[in-house]
């Protein structure tokens, strides 16, 4: 299996995490290598990553959710993405799409905007992306309480989107100092091994990212 991806994409990561959960063995192609961006949109015109490609079963997985499905399917191990009890998969795939949708993409939108000429940044969808990111806060200190992981006590695919989606919307809108139970889910996420591991991989690319130093 070959994984496009780009090592600071917080999307990539989700993937990452779940493939150092199982030990999955995989190829990786970085979008700065020579000829992988062409490969890449060869595979997904769309040009959105991550991208997996599974040359045994002549197969190409596309967005970060559904290629961890499909490794839990695929290359089934000790990490179970979804769990095998109805009701604990809709908890876990609510929570996949909360982080994503709620955390993820407000943050992205306020890196992005950080990335822009100062003449052509909008002051008031910063705005918005910030108060958004506060009520998901809210919202998710109150849902995850007590919990051991992001929807019980198993680590799953909820887990593996909330990583760098904590992660990273920590740094752009700072959250540690009025969500405790949130800060130290995110704590316990740092140290698992697997996302560790995503961490200390990012290193040498990290002065790429806008808040790097807040």
């Amino acid at each position: 299996m070959i994984l496009y991806y780009h090592p600071l994409s917080s999307y990539c990561w989700k993937v990452l995490i779940a493939l150092y959960e199982n030990d999955t063995p995989f190829e990786r192609a970085m979008m700065e290598e020579p000829g992988v961006t062409e490969a890449w949109l060869t595979l997904w015109p769309l040009g959105k990553f991550p991208v997996l490609r599974d040359e045994a079963r002549d197969r190409t997985v596309a967005e970060a959710s559904i290629i961890i499905e499909y490794l839990g399917q695929q290359r089934a191990g000790r990490f179970r993405p979804i769990p095998a009890d109805p009701g604990d998969a809709l908890e876990v795939r609510l929570m996949d799409r909360l982080f994503d949708n709620y955390v993820m993409t407000p943050m992205q939108k306020i890196v992005a905007d950080r990335l822009r000429p100062e003449d052509a940044r909008d002051a008031h969808g910063m705005g918005e992306a910030r108060i958004l990111l506060g009520k998901a806060y809210a919202m998710l200190e109150e849902r995850i309480g007590a919990r051991q992981w992001a929807a019980g006590d198993d680590f799953t695919l909820a887990d593996c989107a909330a990583a760098p989606a904590l992660f990273y919307a920590d740094k752009v809108e700072p959250m540690r100092g009025g969500f405790p139970a949130l800060a130290a889910y995110l704590d316990r996420l740092e140290a698992r091994a697997s996302f560790a591991r995503v961490l200390e991989e990012k290193q040498p690319w990290w002065h790429m990212f806008p808040y790097a130093n807040g």
